[in-house]
């Protein structure tokens, strides 16, 4: 996972993103757990949830005006800074017992929504920190270093801090946000997009048209983009139930979940190292469509497994696939965009990918419940066969 050949800002950049990362594993199972012992009803835990999920769809258009329009390197690390700050408050709310229901729920909002701006900022500010050809390895590193940062340290090391202590995932979180905002400071200094621009500014909803209409306006993006939304629909719907999939289909142990979760984030961190050798070889473009193959035969195989060891297999090459998507669906957009306008189009391509999300999962609930969670997986694994050959067809060219 190194990445000492793209530079010294890559590096900079790729340990303040890993560094916001593991406080991010820390804080959000511990977020859950604190709201367990403050409350047993399921419809206010599940609120916390909830409101974490509402400020991308609600205020992501606008993180990505203000990421085109401020400096990115120092928009970063003040949100870093103010999120320091917010879980930090947090930590000594919780230490003192002053930390109710309400408090996390507007902690949660209000680090949710930050967080629409860093993301933005951050998808914008890396084609100018890396050259355009190192984009897809680039981003399959920083994805390689936030799966293990989370999926391996920071989940499981949440609940053992939480049990030593409530308040320390949420003082650790603050300490993540901290060094990550210095290390964002120590960037090299890169012009702002509007004075790159000309220093031309227009209303906030004519620059979120704006990029809006420039993504529409983009046959080959605009098309990966509605590819990533139909993916993302069968994606959502199969983690919204593949716990009770995984138990009562695929048989594995209660005491082995998290064994066969750790297999999913393996197989991601595999895809994410891959992603820039595989991008490489084949093009971006044409990578995009082998992936969705490979994906689709490897979800129409965990469809049909009915033991652990070959659905884990599976869901494995699945993930892998996943990461590299989305490495590649990254790049591709800093390769293309304007450097003005990459803000609002990366937020219009999150946007899109984001709302048909809680539709699969709410389909995927009711479908469960009336017929079971094999039809999901059916479900899931023919949406992925049909978006397979949509892409092998509109992006031919």
């Amino acid at each position: 996972m190194t990445t000492s050949a793209l530079g010294r800002d890559f590096r900079l950049l790729w340990s303040a993103t890993v560094s916001s990362r593991l406080g991010d594993a820390l804080r959000t199972p511990a977020l859950a757990l604190l709201a367990a012992t403050l409350t047993r009803d399921p419809r206010v835990i599940a609120a916390v949830t909830v409101v974490a999920q509402l400020p991308p769809l609600l205020f992501g258009l606008l993180g990505g005006v203000y990421a085109d329009r401020w400096d990115r390197r120092r928009t970063m690390a003040l949100v870093d800074g103010v999120r320091a700050v917010v879980v930090a408050a947090l930590a000594v709310a919780v230490t003192f017992d002053r930390a109710g229901i309400l408090t996390l729920l507007v902690a949660a909002f209000l680090l949710s929504a930050l967080g629409t701006l860093f993301d933005a900022a951050s998808f914008a500010l890396l084609p100018a920190l890396v050259p355009p050809a190192a984009l897809p390895r680039a981003n399959g590193r920083l994805q390689a270093g936030t799966a293990v940062a989370g999926g391996f340290l920071g989940a499981p090391a949440a609940g053992v801090l939480f049990a030593a202590a409530p308040a320390l995932p949420f003082t650790f979180d603050a300490v993540t946000f901290a060094v990550a905002a210095l290390l964002v400071l120590a960037l090299t200094p890169t012009p702002a997009p509007h004075a790159a621009a000309g220093g031309r500014r227009g209303s906030v909803w004519g620059e979120i048209v704006e990029g809006v209409r420039w993504l529409r306006g983009h046959r080959t993006l605009w098309r990966v983009t509605l590819l990533a939304a139909a993916s993302n629909l069968a994606i959502s719907g199969l983690l919204a139930v593949l716990v009770l999939y995984a138990l009562d289909v695929l048989r594995v142990p209660p005491a082995g979940y998290g064994l066969f979760a750790a297999g999913v984030i393996v197989g991601g961190v595999v895809g994410a190292l891959g992603a820039g050798r595989l991008a490489a070889r084949l093009g971006t473009v044409h990578a995009l469509g082998a992936v969705l193959a490979v994906q689709a035969v490897a979800l129409t195989g965990f469809a049909l497994a009915r033991h652990p060891v070959p659905g884990g297999i599976a869901l494995a090459v699945f993930a892998a696939g996943t990461v590299v998507w989305n490495s590649l669906w990254a790049s591709y957009g800093q390769r293309h965009v304007p450097r003005g306008l990459l803000g609002r189009v990366g937020a219009a391509q999150r946007m899109v990918g984001l709302l048909t999300a809680p539709v699969g999962a709410a389909l995927a609930g009711l479908v469960a419940s009336a017929y079971g969670t094999v039809p999901v997986a059916d479900a899931a694994a023919g949406t992925f066969a049909l978006v397979t050959l949509a892409a092998w067809r509109t992006l031919r060219a």
